[in-house]
């Protein structure tokens, strides 16, 4: 029988030792390192949390943003003047042609008793308009008046606040683009808070307003608006300003 061998034994003892020794510092640094990751990660929760909290706002932010374009388009597109509006007088706010003409066809048809254009070019006359549009000329002697002063929405809104007042109307139909009405009503509203209003909002054949999500220039001009809008309806208040180009009634011919 041959017995083992006493060195080859202790030499295996000492493999086994010295295993369990590199073993035992590689847990032990295991071991110390585990409490950094642990600091270091309680160190970088509240940044992933307040990276995290501002990317959701800021998707909130962006989805309401743009379901209130699209319910702002929408409101514009499906907007249409009522079937037979009256009132003590009508306002409308110049930029074309077709908003002017559109009021004196209210006038008219008897729908008020004096209109107001307001925000004519200092340099235009009523013989000037008169020319440009359909209607009778001795309705410019009587029961129009126009409005020099005003070269904002604000100023429009000031200058038909004057009028009204003067006139003791109590009841106003307001002339305007259709995309442009729901920034001026917020602007009415602000300094005509008693003041009855109807809305009659005029629209361009060649905008298209209705299928304004196919064509890229009506849907700019839509989110401009928007735009406005969103700047009027949560910002400063027109009655609380008078800038030096609104009309007073001494200015109102």
């Amino acid at each position: 029988m041959t017995l083992p061998s006493i060195g080859g034994s202790a030499r295996m003892d000492a493999t086994r030792t010295r295993d369990e020794g590199v073993i035992g510092r590689d847990h032990d640094r295991r071991g110390a390192a585990a409490p950094e990751r642990m600091a270091t990660a309680q160190r970088s929760s509240p940044v992933i949390r307040l990276v995290a909290a501002v990317t959701l706002v800021a998707a909130v932010v962006v989805a309401c943003f743009g379901l209130g374009f699209v319910w702002f388009a929408i409101d514009v597109a499906l907007s249409r003047p009522p079937a037979d509006a009256r009132a003590d007088g009508i306002v409308v706010l110049t930029g074309g042609r077709d908003r002017v003409q559109g009021a004196i066809d209210l006038l008219e048809a008897g729908r008020g008793r004096r209109l107001l254009i307001s925000g004519v070019h200092r340099s235009t006359r009523a013989e000037d308009i008169r020319k440009a549009v359909v209607g009778e000329a001795a309705l410019f002697d009587c029961c129009i008046d126009l409005g020099h002063r005003a070269e904002t929405t604000v100023g429009n809104a000031l200058e038909a606040a004057d009028w009204a007042r003067a006139n003791g109307f109590d009841s106003l139909i307001v002339v305007t683009s259709a995309y442009h009405m729901p920034r001026s009503m917020v602007e009415l509203d602000r300094v005509l808070p008693g003041v009855r209003k109807v809305a009659w909002p005029v629209k361009r054949p060649d905008l298209a307003v209705e299928s304004w999500f196919v064509r890229p220039q009506t849907a700019k001009l839509l989110m401009q608006e928007y735009v406005k809008y969103m700047v009027t309806r949560f910002g400063g208040t027109a009655s609380l300003t008078r800038p030096a180009d609104v009309a007073t009634t001494a200015t109102i011919r």
